[in-house]
């Protein structure tokens, strides 16, 4: 396990590391979620491997600090995520994302572009406001008392086992407040700061969570849209040959194979 300081508070991040060439690829979990039980086995496969990779946990989930200062914000969180690349040595990174961790790294690659050289979203959130069973949950429903006072036992019931199994190691705190941001969003929006990015990016879609909204604005700006049929919101989870294919595929401006 590694670990760097991210705030005068002396919150540490924590990652989970494979070796391998440069440039490395970092994997990016969703809301209560943390990255290697999400993304190991998938990017263990041969499609994937030879790389350096960083499985990297954000701040208030899996191994990494709960520091109650921080402000959990997307932006918060990708200024983190920066500070913790940079301590690694990572540059022009392939950052491989899911769900709210994809709106995270739009955010770094909108403000640190240099850390990023490719983006794969996984079923990111692009837009304020979304669906509560989209990345959120539900559980900015609740104000914060109430989640703190209950909501987290009631969330973790709603989500099912195997969700609740890693969000039930998030800190109640941080997991709310990232909730709150993920619906408030960016300024301007993650789906906005997607399509004028530079480098090369492909959104992955689950064939079984339906069509991606306005994937016709996205192509137009470059973003491949990719559908992964038979698989749900957790892509890599649902079907992970064929996430390593494509993500494989996308990494290295190829096409994506039947």
């Amino acid at each position: 396990m590694f670990a760097t300081t991210v705030g005068p508070d002396g919150a540490r991040m924590r990652w989970v590391e494979m070796p391998g060439i440069e440039p490395a690829r970092v994997y990016v979990h969703g809301l209560g979620a943390t990255a290697p039980p999400y993304f190991v086995a998938a990017a263990s496969r041969p499609e994937l491997t030879g790389h350096r990779s960083l499985f990297v946990d954000l701040l208030g989930f899996g191994l990494s600090d709960r520091p109650a200062g921080f402000d959990y914000t997307l932006t918060g969180h990708a200024e983190k995520l920066a500070t913790t690349l940079d301590a690694a040595g990572v540059r022009a990174a392939h950052v491989v994302a899911h769900s709210m961790g994809g709106a995270v790294a739009i955010a770094l690659a909108h403000h640190r572009p240099d850390l990023v050289g490719r983006l794969v979203l996984i079923e990111a959130n692009l837009d304020p406001n979304p669906a509560p069973t989209a990345g959120s949950s539900g559980v900015a429903r609740y104000t914060e008392s109430e989640f703190l006072s209950g909501g987290f036992e009631e969330t973790l019931r709603r989500v099912g086992p195997h969700w609740a199994a890693t969000m039930r190691l998030a800190d109640p705190v941080g997991l709310y407040r990232t909730a709150v941001g993920l619906v408030a969003g960016t300024r301007p929006t993650m789906r906005r700061m997607l399509e004028r990015l530079p480098m090369p990016r492909t959104f992955l879609q689950g064939g079984l969570t339906g069509p991606v909204a306005d994937q016709v604005g996205l192509e137009a700006s470059g973003v491949r849209v990719v559908t992964i049929p038979g698989a749900g919101h957790n892509v890599m989870l649902d079907a992970p040959v064929e996430f390593a294919r494509a993500t494989a595929a996308a990494l290295a401006d190829q096409p994506v194979p039947a």
